[in-house]
């Protein structure tokens, strides 16, 4: 009895193990399995009982049959017990990544009645180390610099000056229209320069207000005014004796330019609703796709705050004029969204290339970084075809049925028009932006105007 239930136990605790395992009789014929292996395999118990193990296509045991000219590998007698890895094929043709432990089974007069083998699937572990190895390359690449790929004549010129401007404390400011890197340039400053090991710190300046912005750089003390309900520190002790960077700074307010002007100059400030000096070891790296000069005629920025930031001026050439790195930047750009989507798109299709190579790029960077993610949507070979970039890339844009507007005023046709985008989109803002020729944060802006819901 008690040998009966061991039986009905055993058999329980080889369907529980993960591994796969198969016994083979001294025929090659599979004589049982476990349910994992049923799972690896995708072949039912039904399917494998009886069958030759050649079913599981070994590469491993198909070479060696090969060399060693062997009818069953798998039983040959000079191996006890043998491990390797190994590829099998699945029922479905595809092929996975496998250890297999294999070892003879005797009687008890020696003789050799079979073999048992298991299974770990190690497919996903493989995987794994290929992406590793292929962002090594990326890290490593020669046409990179920091993450800032490009190897045109235009940015070797802009990475001398991104070193030179890393080994100064000189306040950096960096030039460029949109999506041209400009963030990528800060960060590639304050990796290489002195401060690398203390933080870096970034600040929008176009994405708060007046009173908003002057708390978040110095901080406030609680009670300094409606909401503050207790102390806060500022990005400008956050980023103590490392880089605070302040993108879109043609943005600033000019009362904030006097402060901030003050703390370059005395190296000390105040928390909002304190008198109290604070010590500050920051270096400045700003960034602008403003003409900074002409704001300052204008009177909309301080001279004399623009003498103080533009010690260190870095520019950014636009994309349409470095047109030998697109390619670079293309593949780049493949490699990434492969790794990170683990869709087989191995590339771009010649005369693909030659549309994007043609294209004006007013978006930069980031808008061929866009086009590329769109066309991994779309995407369905190995290689992305023209059809597969957005319209506003191939110059085929559709185009909207007419808005009414004896009907509406200015603000219902525009409300009309992004409805019709949003519809034709099935609600895909990105999409919606681009048909429309406006960004995605205008998009966001016109829905919350309008109050369309995102869930359309």
């Amino acid at each position: 009895m008690i040998g009966r239930e061991l039986e009905g136990f055993w058999k329980t605790v080889v369907n529980t193990i993960r591994d796969g395992i198969m016994i083979i009789n001294t025929g090659g014929a599979i004589v049982s399995v476990n349910r994992a292996f049923e799972e690896i395999t995708g072949y039912s118990r039904e399917e494998l009982i009886g069958n030759s193990c050649r079913i599981l296509d070994c590469d491993t045991c198909r070479q060696e049959e090969q060399e060693q000219e062997a009818t069953d590998i798998c039983l040959a007698p000079q191996r006890e017990a043998t491990q390797h890895q190994c590829r099998i094929r699945r029922k479905d043709g595809s092929l996975i990544h496998a250890l297999k432990n294999t070892a003879l089974l005797r009687d008890g007069s020696n003789h050799t009645i079979g073999t048992v083998a298991t299974i770990t699937d190690l497919t996903e572990i493989i995987e794994k180390e290929h992406q590793l190895e292929a962002f090594r390359k990326q890290l490593s690449s020669e046409n990179q610099f920091h993450g800032i790929v490009g190897s045109s004549a235009a940015m070797h010129r802009v990475y001398d000056m991104i070193d030179n401007a890393a080994h100064s404390d000189a306040p950096v400011i960096i030039y460029g229209e949109s999506g041209t890197g400009k963030e990528l340039v800060s960060r590639a400053i304050h990796e290489i320069g002195g401060r690398r090991d203390k933080p870096f710190v970034k600040v929008n300046c176009a994405s708060l207000t007046e009173s908003l912005l002057e708390s978040e750089l110095f901080g406030h003390v609680r009670g300094a005014y409606t909401g503050a309900y207790k102390d806060r520190v500022g990005r400008f002790e956050k980023a103590d004796q490392g880089d605070l960077f302040l993108d879109e700074i043609g943005d600033l307010p000019l009362p904030t330019q006097i402060k901030l002007l003050r703390v370059l100059e005395e190296k000390t400030f105040e928390r909002v609703g304190s008198s109290t000096p604070i010590a500050s070891d920051v270096r400045i790296i700003s960034a602008t796709n403003q003409d900074l000069p002409a704001l300052v005629g204008k009177g909309l920025f301080r001279q004399d705050f623009y003498f103080r930031i533009n010690v260190i001026p870095i520019f950014l050439p636009p994309l349409r004029e470095r047109v030998e790195d697109i390619p670079l930047l293309a593949e780049s750009f493949v490699t990434k969204l492969r790794l990170k989507t683990d869709k087989e798109i191995n590339g771009i299709r010649e005369d693909t290339m030659e549309i994007l190579m043609h294209h004006t790029w007013p978006g930069n960077v980031r808008e061929l970084r866009g086009a590329l993610e769109y066309a991994f949507v779309t995407c369905h070979n190995s290689l992305i075809h023209p059809n597969h970039l957005p319209e506003t890339i191939t110059g085929e844009r559709r185009q909207l049925p007419p808005a009414k507007r004896t009907a509406f005023n200015l603000q219902e046709i525009e409300r009309q028009e992004l409805l019709e985008a949003l519809d034709t989109c099935n609600g895909n803002q990105s999409q919606a932006a681009r048909m429309l020729g406006i960004s995605r944060v205008t998009v966001w802006n016109r829905m919350k105007r309008y109050q369309i819901s995102p869930r359309r």
